[in-house]
């Protein structure tokens, strides 16, 4: 979701590494062939805090940060990004702690990654005087704890502008898939720290097909968690139970008006069915485990028809664990139609390598996906009622 004008904050999930803490990176700035930098900054010059835009679920912190004088702001669904707008020569943003790899875009240049960036200021300085935009990507998964982000910061002579903002609004649903797990890898076999350097969630599906329609996006989606039942029966909240919170803590309820979304893109099934049952698992036979993921998955479907009434509702599904995932999920489809409901399509999506980390969907899948889900949008007329 876009949340205007509010400051931020990321963390990171799978595991912690150590990387230095001073990054100095360039890149090209676009009206002129002058070199911007990035670099951490000890002691910042004095700032005026710089409004931004926040795309994802955060939460305000109660403490007020002394250097950009607002509110940190945390954060643990992935995908979350900032945005911000300036006119200036330089524009500052700072971070709080957790391994996180952050991917930095300034205008239309190709973005920079920050791997583990020490909690600090960091400046991006030396661009050409004019206005610019400046966006912050959380492209790794932080299900161990939240992110924090503090937020954007101007030179007092600086010039804020609006940040961008997105009258269309997507959210995408799901598991690893949706996630972007280890999808930048060249290879299957990863070690966990490979996933984690590989995770791009930029690139998945989501933001893909967010971004052909010009669209705000949120990606609330946990890597092996499924409707009721985890990958291989591994503990922790299905996706169901996690999603009213703004936080994997379930204290905090997740609510904002404005967040009403046209589409909302739901998988969820690989985890539930991928491994067999073992014993003392609460379904003792395979249909009671249909059974219940039947039943919750309805529920879930009606309580987003409930909190989005004007959605239209996309769910897809591979046809991995020989086609279980997919049938189950079309049957729990049907069975919502036969109550009534009418804004809602299923996509099977059969043709992945699945050449990512772990057998997951690499970036040429999550291309095919986004294409396939695109062409499921465009055949709804008016889906995005005049926006």
């Amino acid at each position: 979701m876009l949340n205007p004008a509010v400051p931020s904050s990321p963390k990171h999930l799978l595991r912690r590494f150590t990387v230095p803490a001073l990054l100095a990176l360039s890149l090209a700035c676009p009206a002129f062939a002058q070199t911007a930098h990035i670099a951490a900054v000890a002691n910042p010059p004095q700032l005026k805090p710089l409004v931004f835009a926040v795309g994802g679920r955060v939460l305000p912190a109660a403490a007020v940060d002394a250097r950009f004088g607002q509110h940190e702001y945390v954060c643990q669904w992935p995908a979350t990004y900032f945005e911000a707008a300036f006119q200036g020569s330089a524009v500052y943003f700072e971070t709080g702690p957790g391994d996180q790899i952050l991917h930095v875009t300034l205008d239309h240049q190709p973005p920079i990654a920050l791997v583990s960036p020490a909690p600090g200021v960091y400046g991006v300085t030396g661009l050409t005087s004019g206005p610019h935009r400046v966006r912050i990507d959380v492209v790794t998964e932080s299900q161990a704890g939240p992110d924090t982000f503090v937020g954007f910061a101007i030179p007092p002579t600086e010039k804020p502008l609006n940040p961008p903002h997105r009258q269309r609004q997507i959210e995408f649903i799901g598991d690893s898939h949706t996630v972007g797990y280890g999808n930048t890898s060249p290879t299957r076999d990863c070690s966990e720290h490979q996933v984690w350097a590989t995770t791009d969630s930029s690139q998945a599906f989501g933001p893909l097909v967010a971004a052909h329609y010009g669209a705000g996006y949120q990606v609330n989606a946990i890597s092996g968690h499924g409707i009721v039942r985890n990958y291989n029966g591994s503990p922790g909240d299905p996706v169901p139970v996690a999603y009213p919170y703004v936080l994997f803590d379930k204290k905090d309820l997740y609510r904002d008006p404005a967040w009403q979304p046209e589409v909302v893109v739901i998988a969820l099934g690989t985890n539930d069915f991928t491994t067999p049952l073992h014993p003392g698992e609460k379904w003792k036979t395979r249909d009671a485990l249909h059974a219940d993921y039947e039943a919750t998955y309805l529920h879930f479907l009606q309580n987003l028809r409930a909190r989005y009434p004007r959605a239209f509702f996309i769910l897809w599904a591979t046809n991995m664990a020989q086609g279980e995932i997919e049938s189950e999920e079309r049957r729990v489809m049907e069975q919502w139609k036969a109550t009534g409901e009418s804004r809602v399509a299923f996509l099977p999506i059969d043709n992945l390598s699945f050449t990512a980390c772990n057998w997951h969907p690499s970036l040429a899948d999550d291309r095919t996906i986004a294409a396939d889900l695109e062409k499921v949008i465009d055949a709804q007329p008016g889906i995005w009622a005049g926006k």
